[in-house]
Order: structure tokens, then sequence, then C-alpha cells
């Protein structure tokens, strides 16, 4: 593949990643403000941003199907549009319930900004490939949750939290003018599946043994790191640790740069260890503990180790998605699409209850006059999720490994 080719398949499904990560993560440093003009808690703010989750996993089935039947520079073009509505919708909002419907049209809008470039990079690139490359895809929505810590605090204190998303709204609409105009169309061969076929075709993956065996432990890990990362982390910092607002999102800053480097360096390991003959699915096992580990020392570890901690949750947090390709890889390549809609749909549903459940928890403890949570509603919170976590890893290691309906190339 030329350069050329491949900068037009990478980059604008790339900048859409980012884009999607940056609407994800963006609560969590306009918390205060969101907070203070619209006057929420701490579980209102908990479904307040967790609802973008249940819009997205909400479409991923459907949007499995429109992947393979119309591909993924259409469709996720044509889904941009409403998050750039949704985004509007929220600037204005005076109300909870229309930032709820914003938030909504946001996570609904960019619903196939990862799957559609999972799906693009399943056809334009080798089997192989698919660990790196999708880490870098990773990569790009590291930048996104970077941009969406000092610089939007920044932004924000000079302009406003609504005219952040005024902002957002007008770079959906250019993301998916670039998507449609840039990124060139690849027919994967042969007749087109019809709709019923296509169903059957989710009934397929739903009720391979392979994929339940790991998926709960991939939801579980990746919910909490979304959950966590994309609003929690921000006032555990200003709560627990004590940082100023100021660095806090320094911090958090530095943490999406760890994930960046996780995403990365986390796919080419496991892409050189598959070269090895140490499968993709082992490795990414492997990480998803190490990520475990360290959750348990956000709960344990002497306060003055919270910097090392967190930035070793950003860099592990990202081991989930490895899983990605490693299920991708056990499929056909027709099934491609709903494979990874499949997983992240789970993901997705599991990282909205997440969220809003640690703000629940949190709130049975009293907020402090100037705001402040309690840390015991953290400790409870995040010590669910890791429970949770440890169970589908014990799943996982008993499950058995034959009996696989859907599977004919692993």
């Amino acid at each position: 593949m030329n350069k050329r080719t491949l900068l037009r398949v990478f980059l604008p499904f790339a900048a859409g990643y980012f884009l999607s990560y940056l609407f994800r993560t963006v609560n969590a440093v306009l918390a205060p403000d969101l907070a203070a003009d619209i006057g929420v808690g701490p579980s209102a703010l908990g479904l307040l941003t967790s609802v973008y989750f249940i819009s997205f996993a909400s479409f991923q089935l459907p949007l499995g199907i429109l992947l393979d039947r119309y591909g993924p520079r259409k469709t996720e073009a044509v889904l941009l549009m409403f998050a750039g509505l949704g985004a509007l919708i929220f600037s204005q909002a005076q109300s909870l319930t229309w930032l709820l419907a914003g938030r909504a049209f946001i996570g609904f809008g960019v619903s196939a900004c990862l799957m559609a470039s999972f799906k693009a990079y399943s056809v334009w690139f080798e089997r192989d490939k698919w660990p790196v490359v999708n880490g870098f895809q990773m990569a790009s929505g590291g930048l996104g949750a970077l941009v969406a810590t000092s610089p939007v605090e920044l932004f924000a204190a000079a302009q406003g939290w609504r005219m952040v998303f005024i902002a957002l709204a007008a770079l959906s609409v250019v993301i998916g003018i670039l998507v449609l105009t840039v990124v060139p169309e690849k027919k994967t061969g042969g007749p087109a599946e019809s709709f019923g076929a296509q169903i059957r075709g989710i009934r397929e993956v739903f009720t391979s043994l392979r994929f339940w065996r790991i998926a709960p432990l991939v939801t579980l890990s990746q919910a909490t790191f979304l959950a966590v990362q994309g609003l929690w982390v921000g006032p555990w910092l200003r709560d627990v640790t004590g940082l100023a607002r100021g660095d806090a999102a320094a911090l958090m800053s530095v943490l999406a740069v760890m994930m960046i480097c996780g995403w990365i360096g986390l796919g080419f390991i496991a892409a050189r260890l598959a070269r090895r003959g140490i499968p993709v699915g082992v490795t990414a096992v492997g990480c998803m503990c190490l990520f475990m580990v360290v959750q348990l020392l956000v709960l344990v570890a002497p306060a003055s180790w919270y910097r090392g901690v967190w930035l070793m949750y950003g860099f592990l947090g990202t081991a989930g998605i490895i899983a990605y390709a490693a299920l991708t890889q056990q499929f056909e390549l027709r099934l491609s699409g709903r494979v990874t809609t499949g997983v992240n749909l789970l993901v997705f549903v599991a990282a909205f209850a997440a969220q809003w459940v640690i703000g629940v928890i949190i709130e049975l403890w009293p907020v402090a006059s100037d705001g402040a949570y309690q840390k015991a509603g953290f400790i409870y919170g995040f010590g669910l999720m890791l429970t949770l976590q440890t169970a589908a890893l014990i799943w996982y290691l008993v499950a058995p490994k034959t009996g696989v309906k859907s599977d004919p190339h692993t």
C-alpha cells in the first residue's frame, strides 16, 4: 500500500476517533462548571456523562449491519452530523433534561467512530497488522483525551463551557465531510448479504462460546477504564488527592499521554508476541490482569504514590482493546463489523452503568460545603468494579475452551 492511500484511509478515521474521545472525556474537566451552572450533584453528573455510553451502545448492533452492508465511510459521515447536532443542543441547554438530550445525540453520533475504523482497517490491512494499526487508531483517541484536559480547561476559562461545545459541533461537521470526501471505497468481494443473513450473523457471533469466554472480562475492564478516566478521575484527584483544579487537569493530560503509549505499545507487544506463538488473546488477558493490580493500588497504595499509580492506570487501562483484534481474527471477515460492535455494545452498556452507579455510591456520603466528595464513596465505587472484574477473570479461567459454534478459522 502506498503512503497516499494509507493516509487517506487512516487519517480521516483517526480524526473521527479523536473527536469521539474528546466528547467522551471532556466532562471530567468541565464537571465543576456543569455542577455550578446547571446545579447537578454527583449522581446526576454521573447520569449526564454516562448517557453518552448508553446511546452509543444502543446503536451498536444496527451499526454492525450498516458497516457490513454500506461500508464505514458513508456510515460514519452521516452519523457525525448527529454528533454536531447533539453538541449544539448541549451548548444551549438550560436544564438537565436538555443536557441529557444533547449528550444522547452526541453518543449516537460518534457511535461509529471506532467501529468504522476497525471495519475499514480489516478491509485495507492484513490480519497480522490489525493489533498495530488498531493501536495507532486508539492513540488518536488518546490525543482527544489529551486535548480534553488542560487545553479545554484553558479554553473554557476564557470562553465558557458552552463555547467548548459550539466548537465541537463545528468540528463534528468538518470531520464528517472529511471522511465522506477523502476516504476511498474498497469492495470486500462476494455477493452482498441479505438482511436476514446479516441478522443470522449477529446470532452467529453471540452464540459463540469463544466470544463469551473473554467478553465479560473485556467488557468490565474497558467499562471501568472508560467510567473512571472519562469522569471520576478528575474528582478523585481534586477531592481525595487534594490537587488544585489546574494541577488535576495537568496530571490528567499526562495520563492521556500514557494512554497513547499504552495503545501503541501494547499493540506492538501483542503483534510481536503473536509472531512468537503467543496468541493475542492471551496477551490481552495478561495485561488486563496487570490493570486490575493497578486498580487495587489506587485503593490501597500510600497517598504519595498517586502520580505513578494513575500513570500506570492510563497505560494498562488500554489493555482490553487488544482483545478486539483477537476476537475479530477468530471470525470470518464478513462478520468483522458485527464482532467488534457486539463486544462494543457490551462495553458501553457496562460503562454507562458503571459511571452512573459510581456516582450513586459517592452520593451516599454527604458532600462537603465546598462541593468535595468523600473518599469512602470512591473506594466503594471503584472497589465494586474491581470485584466484578475478578469474577470475570475467574470465568475466563474456568470456562471451557471448546464447543465454539461459529469459529471455523481458529
